[in-house]
Formats: C-alpha cells, sequence, structure tokens
C-alpha cells in the first residue's frame, strides 16, 4: 500500500524530507504542460503520491535505491518549465526535485561543471562576473535549471550562435542509473546526445559539462517593419551575416506584440517586430540593414543593463508564448521548421488556408552550422481535431512539425535515435521506473 512505503520512506529520510501537503504536492507534480490544450486535458489529474528533495548525491542514491526495491515510479525534476508534461507523473509514485543540488563545481578557460539543480540563470550572472558566459540557454533562464534545460529543451538564446544542445553544446554529463545499487556513469562524446532533450527517461542527471565563451557586449533591439515579409527578409539576412555577432533573432508578426504587456508604451501599433541581442559595437551596422527592409530601431537596452531589469528575452521564443496565452483568448502555439528559400510561399499557403488563426513567430537559429528559420506560431485553439488538420497541412507544404501536444517522447517530431535510448533505457532503467510512461516501449509501461 502507499501509506506502508511512504512511512517507511519517513522512517528512511525523516518526515521532514518527505513532502506530502497537497498543494505543494500538485504544484512540484506540474510543469508548463497548461500550454496545450490537448495536454491539460490528458494530465491535469496527474499527481505523485510524494516528493523528495535530495540534499546531496548520496541522498539521492537512498531515495533511488528504495524506489527500485519497493518499484515505485520516479520523475526528477527541475524547475518545471518544460512544456510537454516532461516532468509530469503519469503513474503516481516519487517526485525527485534536484533543486537543491544547485553547486557550480568548476570552470575552466572553455566551460563550466555544474550539478544539475542549478539555476542557468544564476551559471550566467556567476560566469560574466568572471568575464565569460553560457553559449546557449532558454528564455525561462532566471529559474531553469541545467538538468532541466539538457533533459528537456532544445536551444534558445543563443542558438542562432552555437546552434542547439545537440551541435556540441554539452560536453559531458553524470548520470545516475535506476538500481537498486544505483551507479554513476560518466557520459562524454558521441553518447551524450541519447541523454538531450531524453525527458530524463534514461537516467537521472546528476551534474554536467557545459562549455562557454568570452563575455560579449550585447545590446538590446526592437526592429520595426510595415510588414512581417520585411521582418523576415531583414532577420534572414542578419542571420547570414557572419560581421555581425548576435545572439537572439526573434521575429513577431502583428497582433502578437500586443500581448506584450510590460512592452507596451515601446510597441507601435499594426507592426512587426523583430527583437534583437547583438553584439554593441555593431548597431550602427544594425541600423543601416534595417534601413535596407525599411525597418527602423526604435528602442535600445545598452549593455550596461544586460540582463537587469527589462530583458527583451522575457518576450522570446516560448515566452511570447507565455504572454500571449495569459492576455489573449484560447492560444495555442506550434513548433516548426520552415524552408528558408520557400518560406514566404509557405506563409502565403498558411495565411490563405488560415486566416490569422495562425499568426507567424520565428526565432533564427543554427543547425548543424546552418541557419534555420524555426518557428513557434500561436493558434487560435478550437478543437483537437481543428489543430490535427493544422499540423497536418503544415506538414503537406513541407513545413516540419515539432509537436508540443503529446507527451511521448519520439512522438513529438524530434529527430531522436529512439533505438539508442530504448537500449539504455533498458542497461540503466531495467524495472522501467523512471519517467514511467513516457516512452511507449510496448508490455513496459
Amino acid at each position: 500500500m502507499k501509506v506502508m512505503w511512504i512511512n517507511e520512506l519517513n522512517s528512511l529520510l525523516g518526515e521532514r524530507k518527505v513532502i506530502v501537503k497537497e498543494t505543494t504536492l500538485n504544484r512540484l507534480s506540474k510543469d508548463y504542460y497548461w500550454y496545450s490544450p490537448v495536454l491539460f486535458e490528458a494530465l491535469k489529474e496527474k499527481v505523485a503520491d510524494c516528493a523528495v528533495a535530495p540534499d546531496t548525491v548520496d541522498e539521492l542514491k537512498t531515495v533511488v535505491s528504495f524506489a527500485v526495491k519497493h518499484k515505485i515510479p520516479l520523475t526528477a525534476r527541475g524547475a518545471g518549465t518544460g512544456n510537454y508534461g516532461q516532468a509530469i507523473p503519469l503513474h503516481g509514485g516519487i517526485i525527485i526535485d534536484l533543486t537543491k543540488l544547485n553547486q557550480m563545481i568548476e570552470v575552466s578557460e572553455t566551460s563550466v561543471k555544474a550539478q544539475a539543480g542549478t539555476k542557468l540563470g544564476i551559471l550566467e550572472k556567476e560566469l560574466r562576473r568572471q568575464g565569460k558566459e553560457l553559449r546557449i540557454f532558454p528564455s525561462t533562464y532566471a529559474t531553469a535549471t541545467v538538468g532541466g534545460f539538457l533533459c528537456g529543451g532544445s536551444g534558445g538564446i543563443g542558438s542562432i550562435r552555437w546552434g542547439g544542445l545537440w551541435d556540441g553544446n554539452v560536453l559531458g554529463v553524470t548520470v545516475m542509473t535506476i538500481e537498486e545499487k544505483p551507479k554513476l556513469l560518466t557520459i562524454k562524446g558521441e553518447e551524450i546526445q541519447n541523454y538531450i532533450h531524453n525527458y530524463g527517461t534514461t537516467g537521472i542527471v546528476t551534474e554536467a559539462i557545459l562549455p562557454i565563451e568570452l563575455k560579449q557586449e550585447w545590446g538590446q533591439y526592437i526592429a520595426y517593419f510595415p510588414s512581417f515579409k520585411e521582418a523576415v527578409s531583414f532577420s534572414d539576412k542578419l542571420a547570414r551575416d557572419d560581421s555581425i555577432i548576435k545572439r537572439l533573432i526573434s521575429v513577431c508578426e502583428w497582433p502578437i506584440p500586443k500581448h506584450f504587456q510590460p512592452l507596451k508604451k515601446y510597441i507601435r501599433d499594426g507592426k512587426s517586430i523583430v527583437m534583437l541581442e547583438v553584439e554593441e559595437e555593431a548597431a550602427g551596422k544594425l541600423k543601416r540593414l534595417a534601413a535596407e527592409f525599411s525597418g527602423d530601431i526604435g528602442f535600445e537596452i545598452p549593455a550596461s543593463s544586460y540582463q537587469k531589469g527589462l530583458k527583451l528575452s522575457d518576450f522570446t521564443w516560448n515566452h511570447a508564448t507565455l504572454w500571449a496565452h495569459k492576455h489573449g483568448e484560447n492560444l495555442t502555439y506550434l513548433q516548426a521548421r520552415f524552408t528558408s528559400e520557400l518560406i514566404f510561399q509557405q506563409m502565403d499557403r498558411i495565411r490563405e488556408a488560415f486566416g490569422y488563426e495562425v499568426q507567424f513567430h520565428f526565432e533564427y537559429i543554427k543547425s548543424k552550422g546552418e541557419v534555420i528559420p524555426s518557428s513557434l506560431p500561436i493558434i487560435q485553439y478550437r478543437s483537437k481535431k481543428r489543430l490535427y488538420e493544422i499540423i497536418n497541412f503544415f506538414e503537406s507544404i513541407g513545413v516540419a512539425i515539432n509537436n508540443p501536444h503529446t507527451y511521448l517522447l519520439g512522438f513529438g517530431g524530434y529527430n531522436l535515435r529512439m533505438e539508442e535510448i530504448m537500449k539504455i533505457k533498458e542497461e540503466n532503467d531495467p524495472y522501467h521506473l523512471l519517467n514511467k510512461g513516457k516512452i511507449p516501449l510496448p508490455n513496459k509501461i
């Protein structure tokens, strides 16, 4: 019985460390899954039986060993800023809150080693104090953790320069196996690929090594354009101009910017915008480039105020979805990749088919060195059936979809090496207790 094993866990760890309070347990059992109306209906009732927040790796081992002994499902979580239900327990069990494993262990000239629960915002702040900076981080970096980003994320601010997590942006991870005598595995090289964006299904990441770079002086800018196509044309040319060092190119068509309440006095009605982080000394080049496409830089935050107070990154990536969700009605999103040379034809066909039921939002990134117009379009949600009609239409015209409306690993469209992940799952978690149900293995879940 559940109560019996919770009592035993209390005896093992002390009652203070076993969380059963309903409000806290509900919070720790959820992430930002509610971005998706589909996931909201599927996951809103899911909750763990209890949660623990280990202070040390040895205490984490104790919890894992106990769970394996009693065959209790485990779900590891960081800050819960993921959007696909990655950190939601499907079968109850124990939530392991890793946010107390939050030490920055070592900084070298080219890398930083940190525990999984370390907040990326704290890491970035400390690195910048030392004249360094992270390569990439999500728009939720103020609260997102190292382990959560690696296991549930893909890219973000910095991806226009350095690519995503798969592009050499994780140098090593330490992973705990889910066995009665847990082992710590050191993963490096090509094998790291099997631990990125896998929802933490193949082991608990306890530490990671991330590449770092010399600190840049980033100015933040909003460029305004009469039409979205001019904004996209400007962004595409900027993305390919290696003489301008940039960290962020985020493009939103009107009416998406009207939802950005803290930017309200800087938003121009009817204008599409590009939000930018660009090396400050390139500001002149940036303004001349914007003018080529009938745009102008109408708002600036100097590098001296970077990551202090108002931050444009708080309105980019899925933060744009968050603002739309807060201040719009029945809005959700998709994750898409347009074809650079066909982008305007693809946009025209979508607009012709769906009007402003689909509103365009692009984040320019690099993937394997190639510039990609990655997209997080805002969708007016009418029904699950209609949502999948839109998804099918996107795919029919060559727009790739990473579907954020499923919690099943490998079903969202990411190019994951599922055969290797399933093999590692068998080795590291032989009883299939970790994030149970997220990998659809026959007869195992």
